[in-house]
C-alpha cells in the first residue's frame, strides 16, 4: 500500500493524552483538544508515520481504506 492510500486513524479511548504524537509532527497535523489527540489539519498530513511510531498507546495509526 502507497503512503498516499493510508488513512491516519485515532482511537480516542486508548489516548491519554500525552502529546508526544503531536510534538513529533512534522506538519503540525496534530493538537491536543480536551486532554485527546486530534487531527486539526489532515490535509497538511505527509503520512510518515511518526505519530505511529511514537504513540505509547496505540492510539494513533496509519492504515488502509
Amino acid at each position: 500500500m502507497q503512503p498516499k492510500e493510508k488513512i491516519l486513524y485515532i482511537d480516542k479511548n486508548w489516548c491519554k493524552g500525552c502529546g508526544i504524537c503531536v510534538s513529533f509532527c512534522p506538519k503540525d497535523v496534530l493538537e491536543l483538544k480536551d486532554e485527546k489527540v486530534n487531527i486539526k489539519n489532515i490535509d497538511a498530513c505527509i503520512k510518515c508515520g511518526q505519530c505511529e511510531l511514537r504513540c505509547p498507546d496505540y492510539a494513533i495509526y496509519l492504515g488502509g481504506k
